[in-house]
This record gives C-alpha cells, sequence and structure tokens, in this order.
C-alpha cells in the first residue's frame, strides 16, 4: 500500500462548515424530498434512495433482507463518503434518508436545515469503539503530551473531534493549549501506516481497521470513545420534516423495520449474522470483499430498537456550543428527534 500523503495543516474552521453546513437558503429553495422511485395509490413513497458503505452491510439492507421493510425497497445510488455528505444530500433531497454523528447532525440543523432523527444506527460499547493509539516506544502518555502533536481521523469537526476534544478538556488541558493539538484528516485504511511511518503521532482506529492493526503489534492505546462515554448511541438516520409529514406510514414501516434489524442482530449469534452479511454483499453484486466481516461484532447502538433519548443529542449540544460553531439554547435535544414512528415493542 502507497504511504498516504498528509500535508500537516489543520483544515480551518471555515473548510468544515462548508462540508457540513448547508445555507437555509439552499435548503428551502430545494426539494425537501428526493425525486422519483415508486409511490402507493396514497401517494406515499415506497422506493427510498439511500447512499451505501463500501464492504459493509448497513441496517436498513439488513432489514430489507430480513423482509422487515414490508412493502418499502431500497434504491441504492452510490457510497457515502462521510456522515456530514450523506446527511447534507438527505437534507437537499438527493436521497430519502442519511446517517451520521449526532453532532454533525445537530450542527446541520442549527443551519436551518429542515431535518428530523428517527433512529440510532451505531453506537460505541466495549466491542465497538474508536480508540486513540500511539506507537509503542511513542513518549506520549497523557493528555498534555499531544500538544505539538498530530492526531489523523477521518473527518473533522465529528466523532473523533468530538471525542479528542473531550479527553483534553476533561484533562485539564487549556483551550489554548487543545488549539496547539493538529487535528488532521487522513482516510481510515491509510491511518495504521501513517502512524507507523510517523508522519502522525496518533491515529485513531475503529473496527475491523484496528483489530488488524492491533494483531500487527507495535501499537498501543492512550484512550478510547468508551473510556470517556461509556454505552451510548452515537448516530442518526434522519429524513427531511417535509418527507415525514408526507410520508408518515413510509417513515413508520421503514424505522420500525430498522428498529427490528437492530435486535436480530443482537438476538441472533455472531457468525449467523456475519453470513447473512456475506449472503447481502455477494447478492447485491458490486465487487465487494467480504473479508473484512470476519471482524464485524456489533452495530453498538445502545438503546432498544434504537430509540433515541435527549443525553444522545446533549452532550453534543454543549460541546458545539462551547466551541462556538452553535449559540447555547439554540436548539433543545427534542428539537432533532422524534421516535413517533419507531413502533418496536409496541405490538
Amino acid at each position: 500500500m502507497p504511504a498516504a500523503s498528509i500535508t500537516p495543516t489543520t483544515r480551518t474552521r471555515r473548510q468544515f462548515l462548508t462540508l457540513l453546513g448547508i445555507s437555509a437558503a439552499a435548503v428551502s429553495c430545494g426539494t425537501a424530498t428526493a425525486t422519483g422511485g415508486s409511490a402507493r395509490p396514497g401517494g406515499q413513497v415506497t422506493t427510498l434512495k439511500y447512499q451505501g458503505s463500501v464492504g459493509a452491510v448497513t441496517l436498513p439492507e439488513l432489514a430489507a433482507d430480513l423482509g422487515y421493510l414490508g412493502g418499502l425497497t431500497l434504491e441504492w445510488v452510490g457510497n457515502t463518503i462521510s456522515g456530514p455528505q450523506d446527511i447534507q444530500s438527505a437534507a437537499t433531497g438527493q436521497i430519502h434518508f442519511g446517517g451520521a454523528f449526532n453532532g454533525a447532525i445537530v450542527k446541520l440543523a442549527a443551519g436551518k436545515a429542515p431535518i428530523k432523527a428517527v433512529i440510532s444506527y451505531y453506537g460505541v460499547d466495549q466491542d465497538v469503539f474508536s480508540g486513540y493509539y500511539v506507537l509503542e516506544d511513542s513518549p506520549i502518555r497523557s493528555a498534555r503530551d499531544l500538544i505539538g502533536k498530530k492526531v489523523g481521523m477521518n473527518t473533522l469537526g465529528a466523532h473523533s473531534q468530538a471525542i479528542l476534544d473531550i479527553y483534553l478538556g476533561r484533562n485539564g488541558v487549556s483551550k489554548a493549549d487543545a488549539a496547539k493539538v493538529e487535528a488532521l484528516v487522513v482516510p481510515p485504511v491509510n491511518t495504521e501506516q501513517t502512524l507507523r511511518q510517523k508522519q502522525i503521532e496518533v491515529g485513531v482506529l475503529g473496527g475491523v481497521l484496528r483489530d488488524k492493526a492491533l494483531a500487527a503489534g507495535g501499537i498501543r492505546p492512550l484512550f478510547s470513545d468508551f473510556d470517556l462515554l461509556g454505552r451510548f448511541s452515537a448516530g442518526s438516520y434522519v429524513m427531511t420534516q417535509r418527507f415525514i409529514k408526507e410520508n408518515p406510514d413510509t417513515v413508520r414501516t421503514f424505522t420500525t423495520g430498522v428498529a427490528k434489524a437492530i435486535e436480530w442482530s443482537r438476538t441472533t449469534p455472531r457468525e449467523e449474522v456475519i453470513a447473512r452479511m456475506e449472503s447481502i454483499i455477494k447478492k447485491r453484486g458490486r465487487n465487494e470483499d467480504t473479508a473484512t466481516l470476519k471482524y464485524w461484532r456489533s452495530y453498538g447502538v445502545a438503546e432498544t430498537g434504537g430509540r433515541i433519548e435527549d443525553k444522545e443529542f446533549k452532550v453534543w449540544l454543549d460541546w458545539l456550543a462551547e466551541r462556538g460553531e452553535i449559540k447555547a439554547g439554540q436548539l433543545k435535544p427534542s428539537d432533532l428527534y422524534t421516535n413517533e414512528f419507531n413502533g418496536y415493542g409496541k405490538g
């Protein structure tokens, strides 16, 4: 694998806002729901456009394969490059639903995007977490040791940077000193190699990539999001408020189906879940490698059926307000999500 090319400069706040945010004018002038797709006689959409992930099975894809989406079908339009990009595509009507880190959802909603989270789809637990790793012989042992160092992560302003900020703050690093810790964008597939070649001092690794790096040896953890916050749901699927209003039955079927898939993945033997995922990937025929699925352990969703709680948004509302990215009190957790359409456990 060729070495990753890293420019040792941190993206500016403006660059991140350009990636994540969309102006109120763009939202209000654009379509609020994806065009095309089938509709039943009542007019509600029955074909949902979405973006997938290479070599992985999303919860809606699992739900569809298990028969939990009823009369709904999914239409894959490509693969997402990041959570912020996915929910922006949903907000502008290019797809019907998108998923991202809850802090990214807060940021987009603060920019007047008419979106609402309907169900959690990934989280953090003892098996599924993001670790911040250094080389075995690294002198970095504490939060203060990170001052002036480079930390490689997949996206700025999202989950990984939020966890880094929380770690620094909880360990007494001042805002002025925390600003000297360089957060750099490094493609996840290149993070291990970039760390080993000492182009960065810390690399954020999760899932399959973390397990493979640890198996190779020579690195050790500094901390993880699970260490800091314990078990929690970290990201949600969103839809536009207009789509929800116009297609309540579709939203209910989709959300409840995904909730059932979450619980199926919890209660089914791991080997069986992996075998099902392998079958799904092979059937969709996108020329993907299924080898990494053997490392799958959990989706990490904390609450039963992916139901959303205030605390899952409040921590990021507070973080973004402290950073000056949103105004304190601008939004309440209840403004950002609804459990109304999640029928799991209601008979």
